[in-house]
This record gives C-alpha cells, sequence and structure tokens, in this order.
C-alpha cells in the first residue's frame, strides 16, 4: 500500500479527512531556488496566501525516507537551511530515497505523485519544467511533462521556464494530451515573461471556469493532469529581449563548462538572476504567490462544484 510510505501534518490530515480543499505545495523551490533565509520566507509567505482564501496547504518533501503531505515550521526551515545539499528528488529518486531513509525536495513530478497519493487535486508552483533547449540531440526533457501526461492533479503556474524550448515543450504536452488553460491569457506565459509566440489551449476567466473543465476532464476517466497558466503580473515580468539575450550567452557559456543533466536549471536560473541584478528573485516569490492564491481559489471552486 502506497500509504503506508506517506505522513500527513496533523492539519492536512484533518482536512482531507473533513473533505476541505487543500493546495500542494513542492519545496525544490525552497531548496534550490532561492537563498536562504528569503526561501524559507517565501514558503511560510506562500502557505499564508493559501491560507488566507480558506484552504490548508501542504508542502511536500521526502524526509528520512518518508513521503510528507504538509511540513512543519521547522521542517520548513531545515530544508531551506539545508539549501542545494537536499536532493533535488523527481520520479526516479523516489524509490531509492524510500528504501535509504534519505532526504529530498520535491520537484513538480514528485509533488504531484505525493499530492495523488494524498488524494490532493490542485497544486500551485512558479513555472514547470519542459523540453531543454538543444533537445533535439541531447534528448533532456523534464520528467515534469511525462508526469503531466499521466497523474491526475492540476497544476497552477506562470507557465514553462523561459530557459527552456517553448515550442518544443508546447508540442510534447499537445502530443501527450495534457490541456493547457491560460487563466486570463490568451498566450502561453513562459515564468518570467507574461507572453510567448504559442497559444494555450482554452481560456478561462475564473477559478470556477477552471473548476468545470477540471471536473470534465477527470469524469471522464482521462489520464493525467491539466496545466493552468497564469501571466507574471505585469509590474513584476521582464523583458523577453532582455532574458533571450542573457539566456543565448549563458548557454555558450554552459558549453565550456559542461554543465548538464539536473544541473541546468539551476545554473542558468543563477545566470539570469545575476544578469536581472537579482529581479528575478523578486519576480520569482511575485509569481509563486500568485499562483498560491489562484490554486486556492480553484480548490475552493472545485471543492464546491462536488
Amino acid at each position: 500500500m502506497p500509504l503506508q510510505y506517506l505522513d500527513f501534518s496533523p492539519e492536512v490530515a484533518d482536512a482531507l479527512d473533513a473533505g476541505h480543499p487543500v493546495v500542494a505545495l513542492e519545496s525544490t523551490i525552497l531548496s534550490h531556488g532561492m537563498p536562504w533565509p528569503q526561501n524559507a520566507a517565501t514558503a511560510h509567505d506562500v502557505e499564508a496566501c493559501v491560507r488566507a482564501a480558506g484552504v490548508i496547504p501542504a508542502t511536500t518533501a521526502i524526509l528520512d525516507g518518508r513521503l510528507k503531505a504538509g511540513l512543519s515550521k521547522t521542517e520548513i526551515d531545515t530544508i531551506g537551511r539545508q539549501g542545494q545539499r537536499m536532493h533535488k528528488a523527481s520520479r526516479r529518486d523516489l524509490p531509492w530515497l524510500m528504501a535509504t531513509g534519505g532526504n529530498g525536495s520535491t520537484t513538480v513530478a514528485s509533488t504531484m505523485i505525493i499530492a495523488a497519493l494524498a488524494g490532493i487535486r490542485v497544486f500551485a508552483t512558479g513555472g514547470i519544467g519542459g523540453v531543454h533547449r538543444g533537445a533535439q540531440e541531447t534528448f533532456d526533457i523534464s520528467a515534469d511533462l511525462q508526469e503531466l501526461a499521466r497523474t491526475p492533479v492540476a497544476v497552477v503556474c506562470s507557465g514553462p521556464k523561459i530557459i527552456l524550448d517553448i515550442a518544443l515543450t508546447r508540442e510534447y504536452l499537445e502530443t501527450h494530451g495534457v490541456t493547457i488553460v491560460g487563466y486570463g491569457t490568451d498566450t502561453l506565459p513562459a515564468f518570467y515573461v507574461r507572453e510567448s509566440a504559442f497559444a494555450v489551449d482554452c481560456r478561462a476567466d475564473s477559478p470556477s471556469a477552471v473548476a468545470d473543465i477540471l471536473q470534465a476532464r477527470w469524469s471522464l476517466g482521462l489520464d493525467g493532469g491539466l496545466l493552468i497558466t497564469q501571466p507574471v503580473e505585469a509590474s513584476m515580468a521582464l523583458p523577453v529581449e532582455d532574458v533571450e539575450r542573457i539566456i543565448a550567452k549563458a548557454l555558450q557559456q554552459m558549453e565550456v563548462e559542461n554543465v548538464t543533466g539536473k544541473a541546468i536549471t539551476p545554473w542558468l536560473l543563477e545566470k539570469l538572476h545575476a544578469a536581472s541584478g537579482g529581479k528575478t528573485l523578486t519576480t520569482n516569490i511575485g509569481l509563486i504567490k500568485n499562483n498560491a492564491r489562484l490554486a486556492a481559489e480553484i480548490a475552493c471552486a472545485l471543492h464546491a462544484s462536488g
């Protein structure tokens, strides 16, 4: 039984037992996305955004080999202090971390797995992984995309990270039947950037409209989740021309330094952070809070719709 490996925090357990809405949150943002102490402060603030909507947050992680749905303040602070010493755990990492009693912060993929096991249907994050630039040669494709195709959890985000190949990411999701909903937008946002050159599959302008789409998908018994993409606020967005210039230079440097695998995303995001004078951190914090608020509203609407 998978649940024998899963621990619930008391408030998450109580909420689920009572049929109260819950929103899942990842912990890789906490360990790998921001420096201490801003990472822990942001994690607490994001949970507060969920609670402000009357919803219970369930930050996820793997601690001492146990899958966690809901963390204490002390556990969040510990992960924040550990930072990149925490293993960045995706689907492939769960078995050996559980078997060896290891610790890991959860990616989009592993958070979806834990949320699905726990019975949580809505998850908020910053941006999803996707098909990396140059994947035609490297085959570097994030496990986030396959998880979206197989695991029935709705992911609220600000689109694929702009360091990725957005066109191929969009094509991969289409091939695997993942519906992309634009929340208040007709175009696919790209994390720090409000718009890309690509359309979403459909638009929704209210949490109840998103809930209706979710109910329709799952009533058909279709595998997989659904991607709800909300653009970053205009005041926090970065100009796409500036971001593309920084990425082009960073990709050249990445080849020289032979950065590969799971190190690519944090490495590129750090280059963007440095080149933007730290603005990307402010933007990242702002968009994850907004996504958490929207996820909580969608969870409430989903709960109300039965």
